[in-house]
């Protein structure tokens, strides 16, 4: 696959509400890292995270793609029906961004810092 799914994120109102459910589920192992809470990668698995945004959307799931670029990503996404909900933002490990797909699905893509 030239472009893997990498990591998903879990959104809600409540992290710590949220982190409990899903330990007691899926039996996950998590650590707080800032205003997320981070899922750790088992076998076979991608990482994730947990993350209460403070404003709409409060609940949704989301995965993310790797990209070698987001902004032509997003540009071809617009091109072919879809429209950028969330353009390219930079945080400590990397970039990422979110846009809709044509039916209304948000997806996210994501590059490394490192690539």
């Amino acid at each position: 696959m030239k472009h893997p799914v990498v990591h998903f994120e879990i959104g809600c109102r409540n992290t710590q509400k949220t982190q409990s459910f899903y330990q007691e589920l899926f039996a996950w192992d998590m650590q707080a890292m800032g205003p997320a809470v981070m899922i750790k990668s088992e076998s076979g698995g991608i990482g994730g995270h947990i993350n209460s945004l403070g404003h709409e959307p409060h609940n949704y799931t989301l995965f993310y793609v790797q990209v070698d670029d987001i902004a032509a990503s997003l540009a071809k996404a617009e091109k072919l029906g879809g429209k950028v909900i969330v353009p390219e933002v930079e945080i400590p490990t990397g970039f990422f961004a979110w846009f809709a797909d044509p039916e209304g699905n948000t997806v996210g893509v994501w590059k490394p810092k490192n690539a």
